[in-house]
């Protein structure tokens, strides 16, 4: 295939994952809502909400390697499609049960581990498939869209779910989620995942690693990749600390605030527009020089707004002014999110080799997953015995700490030996400090 076709190729696959993703995302959101009113209304607790968390963590955090060694051993385009299909036929299931025999915590759970694991089948062979269907030149742009098209999922699916909720069954939730399950499987069946592939063919006759031996030749790649093992342990202390949000926000507003399915669904619509907006900005302007930097900043600022969520438990508010402090608060976190993430993927994206990038990613989560399912524990069980404004503050705190610490001007030279150390020059004009 010559040049002009490949680039050809590679925008129809820019635009068909952005739809793709954009589609399941929509579904998934919109079942995620549904089930989280649910559990919370069902039961009023933190540790029940929590529980389902872990049900999506933990699963992860267990077979993420395997899924890597797996990704890069087989086809990712089977991989992908395969995934998708199995989350069709358990929402599918779920479906027969609810109407059959009535939904409950435990199906509940079990639903939420299968779905879990496709989904990180899925994301696993995508992610590390995208320098082999976008050209090289379009990787952040291609990264960008991804996040605008869950975003724009996002956007959509608190609305619908916050107007649906209460006037409609879950079965109704379901069907949504099967149906753009199956869009989605459609729109991958066309994409070719080795447009752009450089990975190293086999020599005919020569022996296939063994599972584990693929796995341990990850991990020493891995080791080799200083600055990717400096991300992996602040992604582990970070997104721990992040158990306050995950359990918290959905907990304050929904049991302590009792805010509407409706207004809520505003809230998370908020988050989604504030990574949309980002996610375009990111799209149109040039690649980021300093990502480590920039992401530094970029938690820092979501430690600053972790604190903030506190403020209405802690100053009287009334009802519409609370609804509109949220949704100005989860647009900042939704931007904040694309300043931390975007530059770094870009820079993986960039930095692994093909061949490895399956076993990398799936360890990257792996870590940063580690201590997640804890965290949910012990934040479930904080939210039950302690005032919520406490835990959100010191976790905060904490937040901020790790990250002046393990990301300091030192380790962040050593990331950029080009950077010159000049702090955080917040004087100057934001679109600079983010592109610097």
């Amino acid at each position: 295939m010559d040049d002009s076709l490949k680039l050809k190729k590679a925008t129809y696959h820019l635009y068909t994952f952005m739809i793709s993703k954009m589609v399941s995302t929509f579904g998934a959101q919109v079942y995620t809502f549904a089930i989280s009113f649910y559990i919370l209304q069902l039961t009023g607790s933190a540790t029940s909400f929590a529980t389902n968390l872990i049900c999506n963590i933990l699963p992860r955090t267990i077979l993420s390697p395997f899924a890597g060694a797996i990704t890069d051993r087989y086809s990712k385009k089977k991989i992908v499609i395969l995934s998708q299909i199995a989350t069709t036929l358990t929402i599918i299931i779920l479906l027969g049960i609810t109407l059959t025999s009535g939904l409950s915590l435990i199906t509940i759970y079990i639903t939420t581990a299968i779905l879990s694991l496709t989904s990180m089948f899925s994301g696993i062979a995508f992610t590390s498939s995208i320098t082999s269907l976008i050209d090289q030149n379009r990787i952040q742009k291609a990264m960008s869209l991804n996040q605008m098209a869950i975003s724009f999922a996002a956007i959509g699916s608190p609305a619908v779910g916050g107007i649906l909720y209460g006037t409609v069954s879950i079965p109704v939730f379901l069907l949504i989620y099967i149906g753009a399950s199956i869009i989605a499987v459609i729109l991958e069946s066309t994409m070719n995942f080795k447009l752009f592939a450089t990975e190293k063919q086999p020599v005919e006759g020569e022996q296939k690693e063994s599972m584990w031996q693929s796995m341990k030749a990850g991990i020493s790649y891995l080791k080799l990749q200083r600055v990717i093992m400096i991300m992996i342990w602040i992604g582990l202390l970070v997104n721990f600390l992040f158990g306050a949000f995950e359990v918290g926000y959905s907990y304050i507003l929904i049991e302590k605030l009792k805010m509407e399915s409706q207004h809520f669904g505003l809230t998370q619509g908020a988050f989604s527009l504030g990574m949309l907006v980002m996610s375009i900005y990111f799209s149109m302007r040039k690649e980021v020089r300093f990502p480590l930097l920039v992401s530094k900043r970029g938690i820092i600022g979501l430690g600053l707004i972790l604190a903030s969520i506190t403020v209405p438990l802690l100053i009287p508010m009334s009802y519409f002014v609370q609804v509109g402090f949220y949704m100005l608060i989860m647009l900042a976190f939704g931007g904040m999110i694309i300043v931390v993430n975007t530059p770094l993927q870009v820079m993986l994206q960039k930095t692994i080799a093909d061949e490895y990038k399956g076993r990398v990613f799936s360890i990257l989560e792996t870590m940063s997953m580690a201590l997640m399912p804890l965290g949910m524990v012990l934040y479930g069980f904080l939210y039950d015995i302690l005032p919520a404004h406490w835990v959100l503050i010191v976790s905060a705190a904490m937040l901020i700490i790790v990250i002046l610490s393990m990301a300091r001007p030192t380790v962040v030279k050593k990331a950029h030996p080009e950077w010159e150390g000049k702090g955080f020059s917040f004087v100057k004009s934001k679109v600079k400090s983010v592109s610097s």
